[in-house]
């Protein structure tokens, strides 16, 4: 049969793309071909054998041929020893080792979507949020990098108490934005932990503030504060950003601008109303900065490989509580679990002076895996072990400094632990009132942090006063008596 130029150039591109796929891919269905003339075959011979030639990276010689000989397999993959290339095909089984066609490989893996759960994407671009996204991926890139390290630790603990609560989860970035996940942080504002409480607002939420704890420090107990203040800031406004200012600037502050500027925030919905107040430059700088902060520390911290971040894993926060008696020594008790007595200070950060306060029994955190039988190894220590404060007498003409240079102490350590001690005008002590010398184990635990009572607020700008107008309300007003200065309320002061 003579075949037509069109043809022809059919069954050499069929012969060849049959051979390809000899060295290429699996055979799922083997298609039966209808015979073609041996001779139309043979002529084809050479074309064929310069498509699939010898050494053609992308034949690798299959297994089933490897046995017959150097030259019986060439030939055999150019078809020029009674074999074309279609009888070729043929004889290959099923192997499922070759790999399969790309529409039958499985995609690779593709990291989940980040999702947002405060509107951070809608507001990426704005000038103030891109500035302190190039802040927290450059200048401050190592302390960002410390955050987010810290952040691997605190996470899930934080997590679980905001979805607690019904609160978003990226609200944890506030404790970034903060403290840089800092349990023992203090700014010069006298705002305390990771959170960042003054004292008042400390108390309003449920934490113990004295002078021998302060929950501010204790990473579990400060966030359970945080969650109820944010949870209550957005019923009072409706906004989460509205509730963040207010956590940062104040709550009052934040509703005289929402009253004194309405009739210009009243267009806008949702969290369109925080900047529509922002605008009004109403609130502090340092407020107006606050949301777009977390929103920046938001997308840069769910994104660390597109801004090239180091970030090192540390172990989640997890650990166990014993229920210490009152006036127990930090020492003892890391001896009755059975570990250093520099692990179980640093687990309670929030117990000032290196023990249980006097006569008030609390639960003290220890590492996973040390509580179990406790209270027995505790009562099996020496007495002298389990006691941290012994008593004594003052004397007429003694002070704070006389009696603890007799006990090998400074004043200020001795007065960590007497803090009510009455002195004379002359600094000498009122005598016969008791004091508690600490042993010296208990000194070594006991943390120099200043007094948990301290509270400064900014002060308010005055708008001045001409000297006339001052002058004649002086003459014809009497001045008042002072007053004792009043705290601010506990739930709407933050700094």
């Amino acid at each position: 049969m003579r075949l037509t130029g069109r043809v022809w150039r059919g069954v050499v591109a069929g012969v060849a793309l049959a051979s390809l796929a000899a060295g290429c891919m699996p055979l799922r269905r083997l298609v039966s071909v209808a015979p073609i003339p041996r001779q139309s075959i043979d002529s084809a011979q050479g074309l064929v054998g310069a498509a699939i030639a010898p050494g053609h990276p992308s034949l690798a010689v299959p297994a089933e041929l490897a046995g017959r000989g150097g030259a019986e397999s060439s030939a055999a993959l150019t078809g020029t020893v009674g074999h074309s290339a279609v009888d070729l095909v043929r004889e290959l089984p099923i192997d499922s080792a070759v790999p399969a066609p790309l529409s039958e490989v499985a995609a690779a893996p593709t990291p989940p979507p980040i999702v947002w759960d405060l509107e951070v994407e809608a507001n990426a671009a704005r000038t103030r949020v891109a500035y302190f996204s190039e802040v927290f991926s450059g200048r401050a890139r190592p302390a960002f990098e410390l955050a987010l390290s810290r952040q691997t630790r605190f996470a899930g603990m934080i997590g679980d108490r905001l979805r607690a609560n019904g609160l978003p989860q990226d609200l944890t970035y506030l404790a970034l934005i903060e403290s840089w996940y800092n349990p023992d942080a203090y700014s010069k504002a006298a705002a305390v932990g990771m959170w960042q409480f003054m004292a008042g607002t400390a108390r309003g939420v449920g934490l113990r503030v004295d002078w021998w704890v302060d929950e501010r420090r204790d990473p579990v107990r400060s966030t359970e504060g945080a969650v109820r203040l944010l949870g209550s800031l957005h019923d009072a406004y409706g906004s989460f950003f509205l509730a963040v200012a207010a956590y940062n600037g104040g709550s009052g502050r934040v509703s005289r601008g929402l009253a004194q500027f309405a009739s210009r925030i009243e267009p806008f919905t949702g969290e369109d109303r925080f900047f529509a107040l922002s605008d009004t430059k109403y609130l502090r700088t340092e407020t107006r900065d606050y949301v777009p902060k977390l929103i920046a520390a938001a997308l840069v911290a769910k994104q660390p490989d597109k801004y090239s971040l180091t970030v090192d894993s540390v172990p989640a926060y997890a650990v166990d509580s014993v229920w210490a008696p009152g006036g127990a020594p930090i020492p003892a008790i890391a001896r009755a679990a059975g570990v250093e007595t520099a692990l179980v200070t640093q687990l309670n950060l929030h117990l000032l002076r290196g023990m249980v306060p006097p006569g008030d029994s609390l639960w003290v955190r220890v590492p996973t895996g040390t509580a179990t039988d406790f209270e027995s190894r505790y009562a099996a220590l020496d007495s002298a072990d389990r006691v941290a404060l012994t008593r004594v007498v003052s004397k007429k003409g003694e002070s704070i400094t006389s009696i603890a240079r007799k006990h090998a102490l400074t004043a200020k350590q001795l007065n960590w632990f007497n803090p009510q001690a009455q002195r004379l005008k002359s600094g000498n002590l009122v005598a016969g009132q008791p004091l508690f010398v600490p042993s010296a184990a208990v000194v070594a635990a006991a943390r120099d942090v200043p007094n948990p009572s301290i509270e400064r607020y900014p002060q308010r700008t005055r708008r001045p006063v001409s000297r006339a107008t001052t002058s004649a309300a002086s003459k014809s007003v009497p001045k008042p008596a002072a007053k004792p200065v009043t705290k601010p309320p506990a739930a709407t002061q933050k700094r």
